[in-house]
């Protein structure tokens, strides 16, 4: 077993980031496996030095150990876009000059007996640019537009592969997802076209996304067990629709439950009352903190 933990440098971890830490280094040592850590620092704008050496006291403190070198997204710009640039060239993809302001317009506009719904991303893509053309046909990606995931050719190559692997993409789930799905979790590319939509693969100002860069990072680490909150189960969706695409492996998924406040709101970055550093100066022990978790 290979799990993860896949913190990002833009601010301090909280009660929820040890939740998450400690299971999936538990999971892993129990069983004689591996535990890697991921620096997700694709948002350069937001990602700092001191966060990240924060993460690593954290956990070391928290009594996690982990595997060197460490990964960062911001050493691997090059392998995303090669893969970007392979799901442009062969049509899967698609140039985006809408703004999230023109994204949100146009779904509180919908046509007439049209029903918006949210995805994983937010509200579902109504397909704007993809409507009007704005498909790959170039051999270069646009510097000045973001790049979608076209899902209606994603249908399209899955009809042409139905004979031999059926028409549903699925993952396992051994945790629990936020309606306590679990075993082998099915969807069809109809599904996902109505309720997932043309996700965002790249953003201009990134060079990549969320979505593509977890994917391929998982991949190269290899890693078999994904351990990550309840609130990433939908998704996991698009993640599995990449990996089948693309021809990578389709880890193990284990979503568990959220820590929550005195309120029942999830924490956030923002919680920094409820940061691990702030348990340390107050002199909570890293038992303290797997108590207040439930580990």
């Amino acid at each position: 077993m290979i799990t993860r933990f896949a913190p990002s440098p833009t601010g301090p971890l909280h009660l929820g980031h040890a939740y998450s830490a400690i299971l999936a280094h538990d999971m892993a040592k129990e069983v004689g496996g591996r535990f890697l850590l991921r620096i997700e620092d694709i948002d350069r704008q937001r990602s700092k030095p001191e966060w990240e050496e924060q993460i690593y006291d954290d956990l070391a403190w928290l009594g996690l150990t982990w595997e060197t070198p460490v990964m960062r997204q911001s050493d691997r710009q090059s392998v995303y876009r090669d893969k970007l640039q392979w799901l442009w060239t062969n049509d899967y993809a698609f140039a985006c000059t809408c703004t999230r302001r023109d994204v949100l317009a146009a779904v509180a506009a919908p046509q007439e007996g049209v029903l918006v719904l949210a995805g994983p991303d937010g509200p579902v893509y109504p397909g704007t640019c993809r409507a009007n053309g704005y498909m790959a046909g170039l051999n270069l990606m646009p510097d000045d537009a973001a790049v979608r995931l076209s899902m209606h050719a994603v249908a399209r190559w899955l009809g042409d592969y139905r004979v031999k692997e059926g028409s549903f993409f699925y993952f396992k789930e051994e945790g629990a997802g936020p309606a306590g799905e679990t075993g082998t979790i099915e969807f069809t590319s109809d599904e996902a076209i109505d309720q997932i939509g043309d996700i965002v693969l790249s953003r201009k100002d990134m060079g990549t996304s969320y979505h593509l860069s977890v994917v391929l990072d998982d991949a190269a680490q290899g890693v078999t067990h994904v351990v990550r909150g309840q609130d990433l189960f939908e998704a996991t969706k698009i993640h599995v629709i990449l990996q089948r695409l693309l021809g990578l492996p389709t880890p193990v998924y284990h979503h568990h439950r959220l820590i929550r406040d005195e309120n029942g709101k999830r924490l956030a970055k923002r919680d920094d009352a409820r940061a691990i550093a702030k348990y340390r100066e107050d002199g909570a022990s890293p038992a303290d903190i797997r108590d207040m978790v439930g580990l």
